[in-house]
């Protein structure tokens, strides 16, 4: 299957069933523990009003965030990623300041059957495009050095290491790696 199979789209606030399988299944990837800051059994136990309220932050029509998704045409969803609007001013997930209005990607997962089919890049150009429109200067995701698949799709698709690195989450001696496009 190729990406010109799939739509990509907004997810909406009356998907969060879908929206919470697609997770856990991104979760269960063998990279997840590199990829994400989340583990398939916390996730699995909260509640639906999470997953709900989750659902609606990233829908459609929300301010300051936005969840696509790639959706065939059986409806399944098979790949999604989220933009984070961060203010100038303010300070980040990591506790670090926000010098410019930018975008920061997160939770990017494509289902191991539709990786390398161009999907991720169309994810990614559908959340940059919404990242230009909300006035980000900047969009910028974090990686963990150790992922290569992803430091490779994210250096193809014009991200560049800023050199800024944030420790993870728990394990004070790693550390993390910031990459940014500019507009």
């Amino acid at each position: 299957m190729t990406f010109e199979d799939c739509v990509i789209r907004p997810v909406r606030a009356d998907e969060w069933r879908a929206a919470k399988e697609l997770r856990l299944a991104a979760l269960r990837d063998p990279v997840a523990h590199l990829a994400f800051l989340d583990t398939y059994e916390d996730a699995v136990a909260r509640p639906d009003a999470f997953w709900r309220e989750r659902t609606a932050n990233g829908a459609e029509g929300s301010d300051g965030a936005r969840q696509f998704v790639a959706e065939t045409a059986d409806g399944d969803w098979v790949g999604t990623v989220a933009v984070l609007i961060e203010e100038a001013g303010s300070t980040d997930w990591a506790g670090f300041p926000v010098e410019r209005r930018q975008g920061h990607l997160v939770a990017v997962y494509v289902a191991p059957g539709h990786r390398g089919s161009g999907l991720a890049k169309a994810l990614f150009e559908a959340a940059l495009e919404w990242a230009w429109t909300c006035d980000a200067e900047r969009v910028r995701l974090i990686v963990h050095p150790g992922n290569a698949r992803a430091l490779g799709f994210y250096r193809k698709a014009g991200f560049v290491e800023s050199g800024v690195t944030v420790p993870l989450a728990g394990k004070p001696d790693e550390r993390e790696v910031e990459m940014v496009v500019e507009r």
